[in-house]
């Protein structure tokens, strides 16, 4: 069980934020927020649909909208991977506690991606994947308070690995 509050889980689309989100939740006896999801529901669309009808900057004012609106207390949140372009966001979840960066190498995230459907990437269109991570990688690297390589483990080793990682900052 972790002593931590907070903690928020950044990456690219495809790290498995949601997927070790939710088993790092359990583990960690946090309520479970994916932010995507929330963005979801509260437009009744999705993220594609926001994209494809309002467009990317719409897409990340309302996913700022949402994550500073949103009660952190006792809470494990799985961010979009945008997150990283708000600087507001990333203080108020910096100050909520640890942020742990999913880091997964750009191969691995692009097979993953091509399996999944249209993800709603909140990017200029002209940008590839390869672009896409490359701006963002940086971003997420400055923002985290731990990195976790997440690209050969299962969910279920990411989560604990997480849970260890954040074990030994605690004791620092």
């Amino acid at each position: 069980m972790s002593t931590f509050n907070t903690i928020s889980l950044i990456g690219m689309p495809g790290a498995g934020k949601s997927t070790v989100g939710v088993l790092l939740a359990k583990m960690a006896g946090l309520r479970f927020i994916d932010t995507d999801l929330s963005i979801q529901v509260r437009q009744e669309a999705t993220l594609q649909e926001i994209l494809e009808r309002d467009g990317y900057r719409r897409l990340r004012e309302l996913e700022e909208e949402v994550v500073l609106g949103i009660a952190l207390d006792r809470a494990l949140i799985s961010t979009g991977g945008s997150v990283v372009y708000s600087a507001r966001i990333m203080q108020r979840l910096k100050a909520a506690g640890p942020v742990v960066y999913l880091q997964v190498e750009l191969p691995v995230l692009e097979q993953r991606v091509a399996k999944a459907p249209p993800r709603g990437i909140a990017s200029d269109g002209a940008q590839s994947f390869a672009e896409i991570y490359a701006e963002r990688t940086p971003l997420y690297r400055h923002f985290a308070d731990c990195t976790i390589e997440a690209g050969d483990a299962s969910a279920e080793e990411v989560a604990a690995a997480v849970l260890t990682k954040l074990s030994g900052l605690e004791r620092t």
